[in-house]
This record gives C-alpha cells, structure tokens and sequence, in this order.
C-alpha cells in the first residue's frame, strides 16, 4: 500500500473562510431585499456572527427605533451614527453584516467596506421590493404621499452606487436556501478562483432544494 497522504477535503465554506481572513461580508441594497434574512443564514452556513446595522444603530440609541431616531434627531445624524456603527462593527471581522439601503451611499462608508471587506449587492427589482415594503409600516423614508414613487426615485439614485460592489446576487422570490447556495458558490469563485467543489459524499438531492 501507498504511504502518500490523501489531501483533506475541504468544503466551499471552509474555502471561503480561508480566503477571507479577517475581512468581512457586507450585504448592500434597497430596503426589502432580504438583507438581513439571507444574511443569517449566510452567516449560520459559515459559521460566522451576523449583525444587522440597523439593530445595532437601535441598541446603541438606547432602544429607539429607527423611525424615532429619523423624527428625533432627522437623517443627518442617523447616517452619522450608522457609519460609526459600520466602522465599529468592521473592525472585529469577520462577520456577516447586513446595513441599511443608504449605508452604502456614504463614500467614507464604501471606502472602509472596499478596505475590510466583501461587499454583495442583493438586487431586486422594483415590484418584488414594493410588494415586500408594503407588509411594514417601518420604513422612515418611505412615509410619503407617494411610496412608490418614493422607490422609483432611490433605485434611480443608489443602483448606480450599489453597482460598485463586489458582487451582485438577485434576491427574488425564491427559497431563501437558494439566494444563500448562490451567495456561497458565487463567493467561492470570486475568493477561491473556480466554482465551488461539493463537500465529500455530498447528497445531489439536497443541492436541489
């Protein structure tokens, strides 16, 4: 029998941990993407913490929501604080971070994002973001006269900057599984250099979910 010694095998996630080092994932995009639900469970099949910017905005304001904080102190300040809070949070990577729709907006922001992380645009289109948008009435820019013209006008401004990311996936209604398999297979092929090798004695079943 041969003495050699086989390679391990390593799993995508394993890979992309590898090749991450201390840099982080940062989800971007239009509120109702599903920033924070495909980040959790990006974060649970990496093993990684996930945090949520704007919860982490709310516990560092003493438990105000971000509509109170918007009507209180006004959106100046708000951006003012969540790039505080992004550069706080990016210092103890790597972790999955989930911001606000306009974190990304804020140069300084995008420059300490480029710097200490990967960034991903969710991407979705305008009626898949209304349709989720209407079930909350939490949406502090969103009370206008005209929502959805109010949506119309920040696709047209942000999409150009949420471009600038590293990565763009499609969010679209779909089972949430599906937008993280194509989050990690398209991570993998960014940070490893080729699509992403099935774990040993995979299920192809399962890949099909």
């Amino acid at each position: 029998m041969s003495d050699a010694v086989l390679p391990a095998q390593t799993s995508p996630e394993a890979d992309i941990l590898s090749a991450l080092g201390a840099r982080s994932i940062v989800l971007v995009g239009m509120m109702g993407v599903g920033k924070s639900t495909i980040g959790k469970r990006l974060a649970g099949r990496l093993g990684l913490r996930f945090f949520d910017a704007d919860v982490e905005i709310e516990v560092a304001h003493a438990g105000m929501t971000i509509p109170e904080i918007f009507t209180t102190h006004g959106e100046p300040y708000f951006r003012d604080g969540e790039a505080r809070v992004i550069a706080r949070l990016l210092e103890g990577g790597p972790i999955v971070l989930a911001t606000g729709g306009g974190a990304f907006m804020r140069e300084e922001t995008r420059t300490r994002i480029a710097a200490k992380a990967i960034s991903i645009w969710l991407k979705a289109d305008h009626d898949v973001i209304m349709r989720r948008v209407r079930r909350r009435a939490d949406r502090p820019l969103l009370q206008t006269a005209d929502p959805e013209g109010t949506v119309t006008r920040l696709l047209t401004e942000r999409e150009p900057i949420y471009g600038r990311a590293d990565l763009t996936i499609a969010s679209r209604d779909v089972p949430h599984d599906r937008i993280v398999d194509e989050t990690i297979e398209t991570l993998h092929a960014h940070l490893c250099g080729g699509p992403p090798m099935p774990p040993p004695h995979a299920d192809v079943a399962s890949s099909l979910r």
